[in-house]
């Protein structure tokens, strides 16, 4: 093979390596900042791109995603006086990469240090207590001035967070102490409060205790009235059975004079100590007798 080929083979793989290494391709949420002899040409966004060699220039490669910057604790005072460190978090996103270019030189050193001021800021107007409590407060407030600051850097900060605030050594053992207070003070509350519901409940179940026997006693008495009342309404019945039946045989005078007898007799040998004779006995002597066996025989039982 001559020289002249050869030559031909590496020019081609020469301008074949510097095409391939002028493509390029941009991902998902990123972009790329092109300069053109040194001047901003544009942005390239997601895609295939294709720059000219020795021309253009890919000044910075920005990720578009939201992003996290954790600075380190810085030294605030508040308005009683009281020095303390308290850390942030940042959380931000690159809007324009032009501006995020050539907008500030160093943006998260911008960002860190315009974070620091403004803590210092706000927390110097407060005291120590309101700071402790206004977490919310100085996190909306940080985020309102970094937003308005950045937004010529091409950064929007979405937003803050404080995530430690460190009060002096004794003021924390102070905190502890109260808490510690406050921590048995809510004990104490919830035993007096368990003690109270545990005799609520025994006094209740006594209570129910005895109402169940009320009511058991209630009912024993009244099924025992029942059945009095039962006994008396079957030996009425039996009594006005039995008169219907007397009735219904038409028994004769003597049969009548005969029970008659028999229910005197019956009150002979009661307790009684009077005796009311019927009016309509039509035979006097012979009840006179009747008695007189009756009283006869009651003699001879003694």
């Amino acid at each position: 093979m001559s020289g002249g080929i050869w030559g031909i083979i590496v020019v081609a793989v020469i301008l074949f390596i510097v095409v391939v290494s002028n493509i390029k391709i941009v991902a998902q949420a990123n972009a790329m900042v092109v300069e053109r002899l040194g001047t901003y040409y544009g942005t390239w966004e997601t895609g295939l791109h294709v720059k000219i060699p020795f021309i253009d220039r890919i000044a910075k490669h920005v990720s578009l995603k939201e992003q996290v910057a954790d600075f380190p604790p810085q030294q605030v005072i508040t308005k009683d006086n009281v020095g303390m460190q308290i850390d942030t978090v940042v959380y931000y996103q690159i809007t324009d990469a032009k501006l995020y270019t050539y907008g500030v030189e160093n943006p998260i050193a911008a960002i860190e240090n315009l974070t620091a001021t403004t803590l210092r800021n706000i927390v110097g107007e407060l005291e120590l207590d309101h700071t402790l409590s206004s977490r919310d407060v100085i996190n909306s407030k940080i985020r309102v001035i970094l937003d308005e600051a950045t937004d010529a850097w091409g950064i929007k900060v979405n937003r803050v967070e404080l995530k430690n605030i460190l009060p002096p050594k004794e003021i924390r053992d102070a905190m502890e102490k109260q808490m510690k207070a406050e921590r048995e003070r809510r004990a104490r509350i919830l035993d007096a409060e368990g003690e109270k519901e545990s005799q609520i409940l025994v006094a209740q179940g006594h209570r129910d205790a005895a109402i169940l026997q009320a009511d058991a006693i209630k009912e024993s008495k009244i099924r025992e009235a029942q059945g009095e009342a039962e006994a008396i309404l079957t030996v009425q019945q039996a009594y006005a059975d039995a008169l219907k039946m007397l009735t219904l045989a038409n028994p004769s005078d003597k049969v009548i004079q005969l029970k008659s007898l028999e229910a005197l007799q019956k009150v002979a040998d009661g307790k009684a100590t009077k005796i009311i004779v019927p009016s309509d006995i039509q035979n006097l002597a012979g009840l006179v007798t009747s008695v007189k066996e009756v009283a006869d025989s009651k003699f001879d039982k003694v």
